[in-house]
């Protein structure tokens, strides 16, 4: 037992697993999620999320539960539960709110709850307290504390862990912001950063992806104009990326739980503060498009090699929503699926890493071997997933059909050593 008494992590998914197992190292800790499926294969061993290994979960000491109860005693609870958007993007705390009416059964006076889910400026006290306060008959800021460290996971970054990156945290008073300061200094070495109050690390999560996310929208716009003009973006990015100061963005699409959902919590607050955001949305509606208009560049590349498109036999490799993880989530790879089809186009698809049951229950779409990517007329390289890179050129251009298209989505091919019949594009 240590200074902090027993922790709970509630959520295990790609930020509270590896959350959880990096505290029980070197504390008691208690790890909650309410899928039963998940529960039963972090027990056996294994991680779907691929961000923990199968040694290092049998190894650890953490107590990984699907019961609530479980969790009763611990005195600090921290929440990790995804707080996605709906089909209008807007803010969805369903999962944030369940979680609190749950654990506000078991809480005792004295417990810190700490939210790392990303929200906007002012949830934790005016959506999380409520529900908080109603399971439990105690009262936020005396009954319990509550204190905010925004999650700062990047799925599949090997080169960053947890332990590696600055936690930014605030508390409710200067107690509980002296505790989550120790707390989390105890497993993160890179610093910790006190914010001043909950609201400023709140804004602070959303701000960090609404500012990629306008930036990549730029870059996005500008590969459009490139390919107007007859140039390569990525030619052009590399010629301005000489000067000491230009910003090292690229064009691409912009899908998963964090750069393609994040400015969407901070523009609804701003709406509900009665401001209009125009700059964010502009950035939001740019990078929403851009899955529609790579399949409208492919279907117009056939048009000009005078390829009927009822005949037209169309690939994408990738369906995750970035490369070298398996998640599905918020994928814009489905947009260039969805937008072929409206063709009258079926592609077929494959992804190493995607799990085929989640993307027939989530998108339809059945994966299809690589063996059946043979005489492609348009083949369109969606994902970078290292294995596809492993397999090399000679295999990517041999499932293309002769003078047939490939559709390089983040330039990760040299066009150079391509075979002279096939056509290239990319953003």
């Amino acid at each position: 037992m240590n200074s902090f008494g027993k922790i709970g992590i509630v959520g295990l998914g790609y930020v509270g697993l590896p959350l959880a197992v990096s505290f029980a190292r070197k504390h008691e800790v208690v790890g909650f999620d309410v899928s039963e499926t998940r529960v039963a294969t972090l027990r056996e061993g294994h991680d779907y999320t691929n961000e923990i290994s199968s040694e290092e979960l049998k190894a650890s000491r953490l107590l990984i539960t699907g019961s609530v109860e479980d969790l009763r005693g611990c005195g600090i609870l921290i929440v990790t539960v995804p707080t996605p958007v709906d089909d209008s993007c807007r803010p969805d705390f369903s999962n944030l709110t369940d979680a609190c009416a749950a654990i506000g059964k078991i809480i005792a006076p004295g417990t810190i709850i700490v939210f790392e889910s990303t929200v906007y400026p002012g949830a934790t006290e005016e959506v999380c307290a409520p529900v908080l306060e109603a399971a439990s008959g105690l009262k936020s800021g005396e009954g319990f504390k509550l204190g905010y460290s925004p999650e700062r996971i990047n799925p599949g970054d090997k080169a960053h862990p947890l332990e590696a990156i600055v936690k930014v945290v605030a508390g409710q008073d200067d107690e509980t912001l002296d505790t989550l300061a120790d707390l989390y200094g105890s497993i993160i070495h890179a610093g910790i950063h006190r914010a001043s109050s909950i609201r400023v690390a709140e804004a602070a999560k959303v701000i960090e992806n609404t500012q990629r996310d306008i930036n990549i929208a730029l870059m996005n716009e500008i590969s459009k104009i490139c390919d107007l003009v007859g140039i390569r973006t990525s030619e052009v990015l590399a010629a301005a990326g000489t000067k000491w100061n230009f910003l090292k963005f690229y064009p691409g699409l912009v899908g998963g739980h964090c750069i393609g959902v994040d400015p969407y919590y901070l523009t609804a607050k701003a709406e509900q503060m009665g401001y209009h955001p125009e700059v964010i949305l502009s950035g939001r509606r740019i990078n929403d498009s851009m899955g529609s208009y790579i399949a409208q560049r492919a279907v117009k590349l056939l048009a000009i090699a005078g390829h009927p498109l009822k005949d037209a036999r169309v690939g994408i490799l990738g369906l995750t929503f970035k490369e070298n993880v398996p998640d599905i989530r918020n994928s814009k790879v489905e947009d260039i699926y969805r937008e072929l089809c409206e063709f009258g186009i079926v592609p077929i698809v494959h992804d190493p890493m995607a799990n085929d049951e989640a993307t027939r229950r989530e998108f339809g779409i059945e994966l299809s071997p690589i063996e059946a990517f043979t005489g492609i007329d348009v083949l369109i390289y969606a994902v970078s997933h290292e294995h596809y890179a492993a397999m090399g050129i000679e295999a990517i251009q041999g499932m293309i059909a002769p003078a047939g298209i490939l559709i390089d989505v983040k330039s990760s091919i040299a066009p150079e050593g391509l075979r002279e019949d096939i056509r290239y594009w990319s953003l």
